[in-house]
Order: C-alpha cells, then structure tokens, then sequence
C-alpha cells in the first residue's frame, strides 16, 4: 500500500529507519525531516520543500554572530597586547611599521588563497612572516617583530573564520547583500573599538580599523567567489554549506533509487552516504546548496543533473553512475572515459557525443538518439538497454587515420534499418576491442594475453577476430564470460601490453642492433594480414581472410578491411617459420660447452658447469615455446664460444648481447618458472666468470 503525505506539513519529523517504498510526498512541508537510513525507492517528493525550519535558520545565524564576535574579539586582544604591551613604551617606530606591515601581509595572504588555493596561501604567509620578523630584528625593532607575530593570529581569524561565516550566511538567507553589509559593519565595528575597549592608543585603533576593514572586505568577497564555485575555495563552501545543513532535511544514509525530487527546493539539505542511483533532481531549486557526495560533489554534474543539458559540454572521466538523465540533451557533448554504469538515458539526445571509452555497464538507452556518437572501446554488457535506438549511423574511431577523415562509420554507407543498431550490438555485448594504432607486436601480445588470463582467475579469453583497419590499426577483437569486467580487462591488457611491448623490442635491439624506427617499421609490417597468418601458422587453425562486404548483423554496408576470424582461440600461437629441431641446436650446444675446461673444484663451478646448468633450464622450461628454446640455446652457445677466449673485445660484445637476449626472454614468464630463477641466478656468475662485471 502506497504511503500518502501529499501537501501535508510533516516539519522536524522523524522517518528513520522506516519503510517508504514509493511513499508520496508531493508538495508536503519536510523541512528539518529526518529519514536517515530510510527506505525511500520510488518515493516521490515532487514539488517538496526540504531545508531548515525558521526557528533553526535564526538559531544558526545567532550562533554564527557570536562565534565572529567572539573570534573577533579573541584576536584582537592578542594583537593589541602583542603590538602595545610587549612593546616598550616610547618606541612607536614599530607600531608603524605594523600599520602599513599588517593590512598588506593580510590582503596578500587572502588573495593567494582566493586565487590559488588556502595551502598555498599558508605556504606564502609563513614565508612574509618569517622574512618580516628577520628583517625587523635585524634591525632591532624587537618590539615591531613581536608585534607582527601576535598579529597573524588576527590575520587568520579575520580573513579565515570571517569567509567561512560571511558563506554560512549567505546559504542560510535570502538576500545576502544586504545582510553583508550588516554583518560586514558589525564585525569591524567590534574589531575596530577593541582597542578602545583596552584603554589603547589612537595608533592602535587607526591600525586595527585599517585592517579590520581590508580582513572584511576581502572577506566577503571570498565568500560570494565560493558560493559562485569557484574552484580554490572549495573548501570554504563545503564547511559552510555542512554547518547551514545542521538541523535541515536530512537523507543521510537513505535508499533514494529512483525517487523523484522534479521542482523540490533542496536548500540546506543533506545527502551524505545516500544512495543516489536514478535519484531525479531534474528543475530542483537550490541543490547546489545541500549538502552530498559522489555525483553531487561537482558542480558541472549537479548542474547537468538539473538542468539536463549538457549540448557542445564536456565531462571527459566525470562520475556519471547512476544518474539520472531522462530526456537529457546532450548532442555533441563530450562524454570519452566517463562512468555511465547504471545511469538512465531514456529518449536522451546523444547524437555526435563522444563515448569513447565510456563505461555504460547496466545504462539504459532505450529510445536515446545515437546518430553520430562514437563508441570507441566503450564497455557494453548484457545488462546494457540497447532497445528502440533512434540511430541512422555511428563511428568506431575517436580519431581519424592520419591524412584522412575516416573515423570507421557504420555502416560504411546507408543507414541502419530499424532495429539494426540494437541487433548488432547484441552480438558484440560479449566481446572487447582491442585496437592498437601502431601494429601490434605477437610477442608481446601473446605474452599479454597469458599473463592477463592468469592474473584475472583464468577467464576463458578468445580471440575472436583480427581486422587489419590500415595505416598501422589493428583490431582484436576477444570474448569474454558473461558477467566479466571488461574495464578491467581492457585496463590489465593494455598496460601488461606496454610493459611486454618495452622488454621485447629491448630484445630486438640487442638482437638485430636495430634503432627505435626500424621496430616502428617491423610492427607496421606485422600489422599486415600475410604476417599474421605466418605468425598464427604455429598453431593448426582455421584462417578466414575475408575480403567481401561486410553483411552481418547489417545491410548496405561497404567495410572491405580485412578480417581473420580466429574461432576460439584460447590456448597458445606462436611466431615461427618452419619447424625447429630444438634437439640439433641443443646437441650444438653441448658441443661447444664441452670445448671448455672443467672446473678445478666441484664446489665452485666455472663457466662449463654455469652454462651446462643454464642449458638444462631452458630444455626443461615448459612455458618456453620451441622458438623461444632455440633462441636462449642460441645465446648460451654464443656464451660457451666467448667462454673460450673472453679477452676478446668481439667474443665480450658477443656475450654481452647474449646476456641481454636472455634476460628478454623470460620477461612475461610467471614468477615461478625454472628458466626465471636460473637466469637471475646464473647470468650473474657467468657475467662476472666472462669479465663483464
């Protein structure tokens, strides 16, 4: 049964911890209501009006008169007593130094934090403090560096404590000039009759006048440059906002899941730890002052939030997670590496955005407009509504290739027919791009993809297809289980893929001696479609080079990039030519090794018992393909030949190669491998066997 409260005036009562599953509270009155950790999912607050009771908002202003009177106050009897009562009784010399010292240290202190944030400012103040008391004492104005030091308490009190109140003050009223100038008036006048108060000097009081009055001008400005969000005082509305929020609405822990909050006034309201997901804030007032985290935190989102209107904007990484956008507009916005998850863009205008790596795990977009977004490597599962997509075409690449505008539509020409962007993405919810825009090394790749499915429980990844797009980009196209973190896979792939990247060309330049532009060159020639089949023809599979038009899952397409659909592929494929008899070269090996001398002592092996020992790793070495076999056997070889005579400058460049070579090869290999814990024990002591350190 529906819970009803339309229009009923429910102020300072308590709903904690209840059940109000779709409870309608349109139009009622629940300033100072309390619904910590209530269950609110569906409850609609339409036309609510949240916030502080009267009585609250006139306590709060008084407690925060008082505490600027009396912070007031408090500084400035140090002040006084630092500039007068330390000070010996004639020397006025300091006091005016203090007079024009004061009011500037205060307006820089002030302005820094305004402009480039408090902890800069501090870091600014303490260096003028410290060089202002150094200079004073240097020229033994003792009494005037004393002074300064009791005055950057009044410093901080004034310009601090004033900018945090004079904000509280504004959220908690109206019209917040007027009560500026009251408040701004009262706080000098306090500050500025405290030296006659004392019983002080005129000086005194010309002094404590002059700088009351930049601390409080300087004051207020600060706090109308944080209510208008400005980014360095940030800090200054949060505390403000938490204290006007005392004694408010307060949604503190509650289940908000798609409630409605459409034209509440939401001032002085707190949602700290709410649950927030589809949560409909849409032409609510005032939400930019209540008080809220995770996708309230920053002003761009609350304002889109409100507004739903984002057209030509950008919320590049921006925390969208559960939002709730129904009819948003957000044409051409950009939205690339945003978190979608569970958000809601129903009937959204989303035509030429940019989702580009967004994460759109459970988002719906039922009805939403798509013609012209791109989705490149956006993270799409089954739990993502593709339904009645209003969309004539999309792009696949961020970037067009260089020297052209090709940025992968599709279909390549034509429309989509209705219903044709939902069937075929409801073939690829499965699936992960992985798009590599210089060629891809197989090495490295395969490398990658072993240590990602180790590192990730032993998910079943297989390759599903490889299209060579041209120009160097290449996309592998992999399936995942169902419920699989594709961000995450994405993520661990491309990263392990760098490093593998780095140790295997480290290998090509030790091998092939070869400069950074000539790896660039083998990568792009690797991207060719002739070198992947040799690279995949290790491994007895089914290879498919197709070249037609591109039909599935669409019609009037024109894509003619090449594609090699591998099947299931989830077990290894190397890079090899014709088959290797690791048994020859390893009968070679042993060959050589025995040319060299035995060692005198069996408790200290030379480099015969060194090399025999390494042979025998790598022959046993399970995770070592063939290739890789002959290769390591190869180096150890050469390691034998320069062991023969290693005075020499050729068999030492020789050796160091080797030693470089094989130090590649069990990069990517799991830690526990034989071959790691041989090489990382062995090649030292050969190394230093050689002469070579």
């Amino acid at each position: 049964m529906q819970l009803e409260y339309k229009g009923q005036n429910l102020q300072g009562r308590s709903f904690k911890g209840q059940n109000l599953t779709s409870a309608n509270f349109q139009g009622a009155d629940i300033r100072g209501a309390d619904f910590t950790d209530a269950n609110l999912r569906d409850a609609t607050f339409f036309l609510a009006k949240c916030g502080l009771p009267i009585h609250l908002r006139l306590i709060l202003l008084i407690i925060l008169f008082f505490i600027g009177a009396l912070s007031l106050f408090t500084a400035g009897v140090v002040a006084v007593f630092a500039g007068v009562q330390i000070s010996p009784a004639g020397q006025i010399i300091g006091q005016y130094l203090i007079l024009f010292i004061n009011p500037i240290v205060l307006t820089i202190f002030l302005s820094v934090a305004i402009y480039l944030g408090l902890n800069k400012a501090v870091i600014t103040i303490v260096f003028l403090a410290v060089f202002s008391c150094i200079s004073l004492i240097f020229f033994q104005y003792y009494e005037a560096a004393a002074a300064f030091a009791g005055n950057l308490l009044w410093l901080f009190t004034v310009g601090v404590t004033g900018a945090i109140i004079f904000t509280s003050v504004i959220i908690l009223t109206k019209y917040s000039s007027g009560i500026f100038i009251g408040a701004g008036f009262i706080a000098w006048v306090i500050s500025t009759f405290i030296p006659l108060i004392l019983g002080q000097p005129h000086l005194i009081l010309v002094k404590v006048a002059f700088s009351s009055a930049i601390g409080v001008s300087i004051s207020i400005y600060a706090s109308q440059q944080a209510i208008l969000g400005m980014p360095q005082l940030a800090w200054i509305r949060s505390i403000a906002i938490a204290f006007a929020a005392t004694g408010g609405t307060n949604f503190s822990g509650a289940d908000l899941t798609d409630a409605d909050f459409t034209s509440a006034t939401l001032k002085n309201t707190d949602f700290r730890k709410a649950n927030l997901t589809r949560t409909r804030f849409y032409e609510s007032k005032e939400l930019d002052l209540a008080i809220g985290d995770a996708i309230l935190a920053k002003r761009d989102i609350l304002n889109l939030l409100v507004s739903c209107h984002g057209r030509n904007k950008s919320y590049v990484g921006a925390n969208l997670q559960g939002a709730n956008l129904i009819g948003a507009n957000l044409e051409a916005a950009n939205l690339k590496g945003a978190d979608l998850s569970g958000a809601v863009f129903q009937g959204a205008c989303l035509e030429w955005t940019n989702l580009t790596l967004a994460q759109a795990v459970g988002t719906d977009f039922t009805s939403a407009q798509m013609t012209g977004a791109c989705i490149e490597a956006w993270n799409i599962e089954s739990t993502t509504k593709l339904d009645h997509i209003d969309c004539r075409f999309i792009y696949l690449l961020e970037n067009p290739k260089p020297g052209t505008d090709d940025r992968e539509r599709r279909p390549s020409s034509g429309n989509f027919q209705p219903g044709e962007f939902t069937k075929l993405f409801e073939e690829v919810l499965n699936t992960l791009d992985l798009i590599f825009r210089n060629g891809i090394d197989w090495k490295a790749f395969i490398a990658t993809l072993r240590k990602v499915q180790e590192e990730n429980g032993g998910s079943d990844l297989a390759i599903q297809s490889i299209a060579n797009k041209g120009d160097g980009v290449v996309v592998v196209k992999v399936n995942v289980p169902d419920g699989t973190d594709k961000e995450k896979i994405h993520n661990d792939f491309m990263q392990n893929y760098q490093l593998a990247l780095q140790a295997v060309e480290e290998r090509y330049k030790a091998q092939l001696q070869a400069k950074d532009n000539e790896i660039v060159i083998y990568r792009h020639q690797s991207a060719d479609m002739r070198e992947i089949i040799s690279l995949l023809a290790n491994k007895p599979i089914n290879v498919q080079v197709d070249n037609k038009v591109e039909t599935k899952a669409m019609t009037n397409s024109n894509d003619s990039s090449r594609n090699i659909n591998i099947g299931n592929i989830g077990g290894d494929f190397n890079a090899s030519g014709q088959a290797l008899n690791v048994g020859e070269i390893s009968g070679k090996v042993t060959n050589t090794i025995n040319q060299l001398p035995s060692a005198p002592a069996p408790q200290h092996p030379g480099i015969k018992e060194l090399l025999m020992q390494l042979q025998a790793a790598i022959e046993s070495e399970k995770d070592l393909t063939q290739e890789d076999k002959a290769e390591a056997l190869e180096q150890v070889k050469a390691l034998a030949e320069a062991g023969k005579n290693p005075q020499e400058e050729p068999k030492q460049k020789a050796a160091r190669t080797a030693l470089k070579i094989l130090k590649g090869t069990t990069t990517g290999l799991p830690a526990t491998a034989t071959i790691v814990e041989a090489v990382s024990k062995l090649l030292p002591l050969i190394s230093k066997l050689l002469g070579l350190g």
